[in-house]
This record gives C-alpha cells, sequence and structure tokens, in this order.
C-alpha cells in the first residue's frame, strides 16, 4: 500500500543495543512481518511466534520520535492481542468494521476484550468501512451494498464515538496497489479518511484529558 515491499531492513546501533531502521514513505516510518518474510509463502507462525515478532518489532526498532505509534491489528481476540496489551500501555483502541452483522459481531467482542477487567484499554472509537458504494462519475450517489449503518448503530449501542464511515470507491484499491495512498488526494475518498485522521487525533486528545494513562497488562497478578 506504501510501494515499499521490497525494500530491505538494516540495523544500526543505538546505545550499545542493534536496532532495526524502519522504512520510512510518505513521512511514514513503518515495519511489518512482510519485511522479513518471502512474499510469495505463507506465514505458517503458532501464537507463541507471532507474538515474539511483535514484540521485536516494536522493541528492538529505532522509532525515534513519533507523533503517533499505530499497529494494525488482525481480526479477533487472540495471542497477538494479549501481547500487545502486555508490551505496551495502549492509549486507545479504533475499531474497524464493516456493516453487516457478521462482522458487527466480532466488532463487539472486540470491544469487550479491550474494555473488560483484565484489559481496561479505552476505545477511541468506531469506523464503519465499506459504509456504501459511490460510482466515481456519479459522487452523489449511495448504494448500501453490505447493509446500512450497521456500525453507526452499534456505536450508539455500546456508547462509542463513530469516528467516520469510509465508502467503497475503486480509487482507494487502485491507490493501495500502486503505493500511493488514496489520502494523498484531494477526492471525496481522501477527504474521508483525513476526515477520520482528524477525528482520531480529537479523540486521543480527549482521551488524554479526562483519563490516566493506560499501563501494561499484568496477567499473573490478575
Amino acid at each position: 500500500m506504501f510501494g515499499v515491499e521490497d525494500e530491505q531492513l538494516f540495523m544500526h546501533n543505538v546505545d550499545g543495543r542493534d536496532l532495526i531502521i524502519p522504512v520510512e514513505r510518505y513521512g511514514v516510518k513503518m515495519l511489518s512481518i512482510g519485511f522479513v518474510v518471502d512474499k510469495n509463502s505463507p506465514v505458517l507462525w503458532r501464537g507463541g511466534m507471532a507474538s515474539n515478532a511483535l514484540k521485536q518489532l516494536i522493541t528492538d526498532a529505532d522509532w525515534g520520535e513519533l507523533d503517533y505509534f499505530l499497529i494494525d491489528m488482525p481480526p479477533g481476540t487472540s495471542d497477538i492481542h494479549l501481547t500487545l496489551v502486555q508490551t505496551l500501555g495502549i492509549t486507545g483502541v479504533i475499531v474497524v468494521s464493516t456493516p453487516q452483522e457478521v462482522a458487527l459481531a466480532d466488532a463487539r467482542k472486540g470491544i469487550a476484550m479491550f474494555t473488560g477487567d483484565k484489559v481496561n484499554v479505552p476505545i477511541l472509537g468506531l469506523v464503519e468501512n465499506m459504509a456504501w458504494f459511490t460510482p466515481a462519475p456519479h459522487p452523489e450517489e449511495r448504494y448500501y451494498i453490505f447493509g446500512r449503518e450497521g456500525g453507526v448503530k452499534l456505536a450508539e449501542e455500546l456508547g462509542v464515538k463513530l469516528l467516520a464511515q469510509i465508502p467503497v470507491v475503486g480509487s482507494i484499491c487502485e491507490g493501495g496497489d500502486n503505493g500511493a495512498p488514496i489520502a494523498l488526494e484531494d477526492s471525496i475518498a481522501g477527504q474521508a479518511f483525513m476526515h477520520l485522521a482528524h477525528e482520531a487525533i480529537d479523540a486521543i486528545d480527549a482521551r488524554n484529558e479526562d483519563l490516566p494513562p493506560t499501563i501494561k497488562v499484568d496477567v499473573a497478578k490478575r
């Protein structure tokens, strides 16, 4: 999606530690398992191996000074999620779902996991992805092919903020495939992602004003 799938990773020494240098594109530093495995082969890792790899990408990299540190997690409630909250004090979680009920069921479980007593990570808000289809020649038209406002209703039901609704637009896929994120464009789809970014920043600021910092989860004590 950033056009960096063939980049090589390098390491350098920082205060006696060999740290991975993140790849940077469009002002965004990034690391991914995709950089260290064959892109044509499946990653057949058990939960422990994947968890260790996640910890290494977080703690063994020279991230430097960052405005925000985002981690794109797989759906579900697995070892990966538990490892994350044991490794970092997470400011908050943004839950992404499509409008149909089968996807909303997973979103409910994710929200329940993060807000439960053992994890206790705030939910910054919910994003409804693929909210409607808009043909490029007719940007005013909306076709609700995956259901209508399921994410809106879930946000109201659970009392979380709806940060944005992202439409299905062909240029989003094309931009990702070409390594040029749609947020770089001044288009309806690009504006939707920019709106989401602003809403996320506002949600983080509000969370930090109202709540104390989140601490890492210590399963042994719970």
